[in-house]
């Protein structure tokens, strides 16, 4: 790996190049940012991979969903539609990507719609019957022709920003001081016992700058998984021979914790956003018992597996009320 980022390392000069002019551009208003009469949450961040953004949605939407009426906005990443697509019952990962299909699947009170123009995205959202009175939107750091209200920055605990540099030598779609956009940073897939000491590290090691609040999120691993038709506990399985199927961009974690559970079982690791092959789908189906993340199960399914489970995780989040107050000013301000 380190051979080849010393022979990547040239090309980095181009494309830090093209990614600092383009942000200049925005930063100066050469480029134009169009604001919307509503809350514009965004949640990304400054890698490639898994960072944790489905989860951070959803820890929003269950924060909000009572008392707003609230839209998500996604690129739809691996859809085979294009332009503005809005969920509904015939939707599938196909249609809309997995993640966007998750999130409608589970959140059905709510507007889930994909469009890799966020403006004209937002502007459909707003023009239809019932719009919404707060957007999130999915994965869009990086996209600057829509102004956010508030931007939250996600970053692993494992693989932090600072520790990183840029596209193609690197893993950071765009240079480490694009952090200063975000009002709120969250380190993700954080230990559960991390103590105040290494979180204050942490803090000076990031730099950020006055005014960013920083938290500390960790993955929840539900008790139970669950299949189309019926919810077992998860150590029911602990003795029994499965596989695990995973098409994610860090399947570490999962299996780590499985392992610390005392579970055996075989591994199926394809890449995240994985399209599955006829080939690889019959042998999946070849398998006595498959247990896969709850984003994977949403295209699997299809097999009509009688042992098909997913298992479900939520983020927890250090000082949620302090969490909540920032995020619901935002939202109430006038």
């Amino acid at each position: 790996m380190k051979l080849l980022r010393k022979i990547l390392f040239p090309f980095n000069v181009l494309y830090y190049s093209v990614v600092y002019l383009r942000n200049r551009g925005y930063d100066l208003g050469i480029l134009k940012s169009k604001s919307f009469p509503l809350p514009i949450i965004c949640v990304g961040n400054l890698s490639v991979g898994g960072t944790g953004k489905t989860p951070t949605i959803e820890l929003l939407i269950s924060l909000l969903q009572s008392n707003y009426k609230v839209a998500v906005l996604s690129r739809g990443y691996g859809r085979q539609s294009k332009g503005f697509v809005l969920a509904d019952a015939l939707s599938s990962a196909k249609s809309i990507g997995d993640e966007p299909f998750q999130i409608a699947h589970k959140f059905p009170k709510i507007t889930v719609a994909v469009d890799a123009n966020r403006q004209r995205g937002i502007e459909t959202l707003l023009a239809l019957n019932n719009p919404p009175e707060v957007v999130l939107l999915d994965d869009a750091f990086q996209h600057r022709k829509v102004s956010p209200g508030l931007s939250i920055l996600l970053t692993a605990y494992d693989h932090l920003y600072c520790d990183d540099i840029v596209l193609p030598a690197g893993n950071l779609r765009e240079l480490r001081s694009g952090a200063q956009r975000a009002q709120i940073v969250i380190v993700t897939k954080s230990p559960t016992n991390l103590g105040h000491l290494e979180k204050q590290t942490i803090k000076k090691r990031l730099a950020l700058q006055s005014g960013q609040q920083l938290f500390f999120s960790s993955i929840d691993y539900d008790e139970h998984i669950y299949s189309s038709t019926e919810k077992l506990a998860l150590q029911t399985i602990k003795n029994k021979k499965y596989t695990l199927v995973t098409g994610i961009a860090n399947s570490v974690p999962l299996v780590q914790y499985l392992e610390s559970l005392g579970h055996k079982f075989e591994h199926l690791e394809y890449a995240d956003h994985h399209e599955f092959s006829t080939q690889e789908l019959n042998k999946i189906s070849s398998k006595s018992l498959v247990l896969t993340t709850e984003k994977d199960f949403s295209r699997l399914k299809i097999l009509n597996h009688d042992a098909l489970y997913y298992l479900p995780i939520t983020t927890k989040i250090d000082d949620q009320d302090r969490f909540e107050d920032l995020v619901k000013a935002y939202i109430d301000m006038p």
